[in-house]
């Protein structure tokens, strides 16, 4: 019997959003194609999963890389790999960083463009082009509240966000029909994760008890989109703590 497949790309560290995604997928009994830019990272998250009696693979990607992309989505869909092709892609990668907009650089707008749509595009076109001849299949684009609003400091994130969920919300309209299942998932406060903790930690303490959102229940959600019965799809959904105002 051949075993279900995932691909993850964005992985980062062990307490990240990435490798949450990761373990929750390999609990279900998949193996789980591990993609990031750091070695040393994604090849710890993938030796996480095996120590649990899971099954992951690190693939070291840059996702802003045509190549690259296209070889990991060659490798995961190959023939004979010991698992089925992947019926689940998540793009979880992204950059952020509050910035003056009179100090932003033309290299850094073009830069979170590249990481947070261009990459999202190279993904999901890869993911496309192999799985709607399978007539089934999941992708999720990991998106944030940017995706919906600016706000001062940070539109060279807004704009790569907001690109990004219109290529999910074309991918829903062109391939929904042909059985691929394309959701956007808006994250829309602090990730508890370990980003936040080393960078803010004041913050953290200030949040309190679920004033962040729960990097394995965020997980949680993103495998209940991809369960969901084709009568009943969402196609985006936005997540936050109970204390986060919107």
């Amino acid at each position: 019997m051949t075993t279900a497949s995932a691909i993850v790309i964005g992985v980062g560290a062990r307490q990240g959003l990435g490798a949450a995604l990761c373990r929750r997928f390999a609990r279900e009994g998949y193996h789980v194609f591990v993609a990031g830019r750091t070695a040393a990272k994604i090849e710890a998250v993938a030796a996480a999963i095996a120590e649990t009696g899971g099954s992951a693979e690190a693939i070291v990607t840059d996702a802003t890389s045509e190549a690259d992309v296209a070889a990991l989505f060659d490798r995961a869909f190959a023939s004979g790999a010991g698992h089925e092709p992947p019926d689940l892609v998540v793009f979880n990668a992204g950059n952020n960083q509050r910035i003056d907009f009179r100090e932003v650089t033309a290299e850094q707008f073009e830069d979170f463009w590249r990481v947070g749509c261009f990459a999202g595009f190279l993904a999901g076109r890869e993911a496309a082009r192999r799985m709607v001849p399978l007539g089934r299949g999941t992708v999720l684009f990991t998106g944030a509240s940017a995706s919906l609003r600016g706000k001062p400091g940070f539109a060279q994130f807004s704009v790569a966000k907001a690109g990004l969920r219109m290529i999910a919300q074309c991918m829903a309209r062109d391939y929904g029909q042909q059985g691929i299942h394309v959701g956007h998932v808006v994250i829309d406060g602090g990730i508890d994760g370990e980003r936040i903790r080393t960078r803010n930690p004041d913050l953290v303490a200030d949040r309190g008890e679920d004033g962040l959102l729960d990097i394995d229940a965020i997980a949680e959600t993103y495998w209940h989109i991809h369960r969901q019965p084709r009568s009943a799809w969402a196609h985006e959904v936005d997540l936050r703590p109970f204390r986060e105002s919107f």
